[in-house]
């Protein structure tokens, strides 16, 4: 039966060597544009909210720029009014006359933290416990499987709003919330995956030269199955946005802060007055990520999954 770790591309006989999974993956990735374009954004976006995280950006993002709704500069061009070009003034301001502009700025700041902290939560716990419940079986099994059905029979919107009500608001309350939450299909993958290596020659290898259960599992089996972990991260980094935004839109998630759900809350109102700038440029930068992730996490399980090689 074929390693996952390797893939032979071409017999001995051909005089061909083999390549890592890792290795075909990354060629695969750079043949495939709309990842690579996806990549870009997504890494374009990491770096804008690691800029706002250190002030070098939008660190003045509560201060008065403007009259309030005044709109956005292009607008003004379009309705033939005299307006200068201004970055600040990119999509309008709001009622306090702050730049909207900023304020997206430091939602994607909110956005990729709460999406990178929920992903290594979600990770931590669901390739622990899904390899735990996978390699020994038995009673570890049954108890880790009883656990994660039951935990995942609860509506998830409600388990959320419950735990945001225990831990409170906040930003580390948000991704707490979603990383306790998001775990369950990561679990059931490295259970299945880790069922299907233990048994094979490469582990038998390890247990004959006396390797140790946590040396087999970690060392040997865990490196094998961890493209699933990969895929499941960026699924799991978009899905904790679109959350965060939904949290933040009922009133429990992000506080005293910039977010795509307040702008969002906030442009409920505002749409009756006829301005919709800080609707637009908060769905659009969540638009934009999100679809980056989608496009990048189904070049991710193509690329990395051995099951679709050659397909």
């Amino acid at each position: 039966m074929e390693d996952v770790v390797t893939i032979t591309m071409k017999t001995k006989k051909q005089g061909t060597k083999s390549k890592s999974l890792w290795r075909h993956a990354f060629e695969s990735l750079k043949k495939n544009r709309m990842a690579m374009i996806s990549l870009s954004v997504v890494s374009f976006y990491m770096v804008v909210a690691l800029l706002s995280l250190s002030g070098v950006i939008a660190s003045d993002w509560a201060k008065e720029v403007g009259s309030a709704y005044d709109a956005p500069f292009w607008v003004k061009w379009i309705n033939g009014e005299e307006a200068a070009f201004s970055m600040t003034h990119l999509f309008g301001t709001d009622i306090l006359g702050r730049s909207v502009f900023l304020k997206m700025i430091k939602g994607t700041e909110v956005a990729m933290l709460i999406g990178f902290a929920t992903g290594l939560i979600t990770m931590f716990i669901g390739v622990f416990l899904g390899a735990i419940a996978g390699y020994f079986g038995g009673k570890v099994d049954e108890g880790i499987v009883w656990f994660y059905t039951t935990f995942s029979s609860i509506p998830s919107i409600m388990l959320l709003m419950a735990i945001t009500f225990i831990l409170g608001k906040g930003i580390v309350a948000v991704f707490l919330a979603l990383g306790l939450t998001s775990w369950v299909s990561l679990c059931r993958l490295i259970r299945a995956d880790v069922i299907r290596h233990k048994n094979r020659e490469y582990v038998a290898a390890a247990f004959s030269v006396g390797a140790s259960h946590s040396r087999r599992l970690f060392i040997h089996i865990l490196p094998n199955v961890f493209h699933l972990v990969i895929i499941n991260f960026s699924l799991t980094f978009q899905m904790a946005i679109k959350s965060e935004v939904i949290l933040s839109y009922l009133g429990l998630g992000v506080q005293e802060r910039p977010s795509w759900g307040i702008m969002i809350d906030d442009a409920k109102l505002e749409l009756a007055r006829g301005v919709w700038w800080q609707l637009l440029a908060a769905t659009l930068g969540m638009f934009v990520i999100v679809l980056a992730f989608n496009i990048l996490g189904d070049a991710l399980r193509d690329a990395l999954d051995p099951k679709l090689k050659g397909k």
